[in-house]
């Protein structure tokens, strides 16, 4: 009896790991996503040049920092999930002020604040 047992645990357990690997088994700690293959913690690190302007909408915006905007609003998806990374928010970026630096920038096409969602531009 333990020998027919045993041998459907087998059974069992090696279709379990065909179907796993037919469909793709996308891990927890996958930080690819809107950026493409572009780690996005890194990718926040570029926007060094825009903290002080993403935290205080008061602030002017340096030059450096609109040029970066102006790259990363090709991909708005990728720009949006930047904001809200653990390097964004450890550095004080508030996303909200984050949202209106293209305006700040007079970039014509500005599509960060509604595909982020909940941020209206200002």
């Amino acid at each position: 009896m333990e020998a027919p047992m045993k041998l459907m645990c087998v059974v069992m357990f090696l279709m379990i790991l065909s179907i796993a690997g037919i469909n793709g088994v996308h891990g927890s700690g996958q930080q690819y996503g809107p950026c493409g293959k572009h780690n996005i913690e890194k990718e926040a690190e570029k926007l060094e040049p825009c903290t002080r302007a993403a935290q205080n909408r008061y602030v002017p915006v340096p030059k450096r920092c609109c040029d970066v905007i102006e790259k990363k609003l090709q991909k708005p998806g990728c720009l949006c999930a930047i904001m809200f990374t653990n390097t964004a928010r450890n550095t004080g970026i508030k996303p909200e002020i984050t949202v209106t630096i293209p305006k700040r920038c007079n970039i014509a096409s500005r599509p960060v604040g509604h595909k982020c969602g909940a941020f209206p531009l200002l």
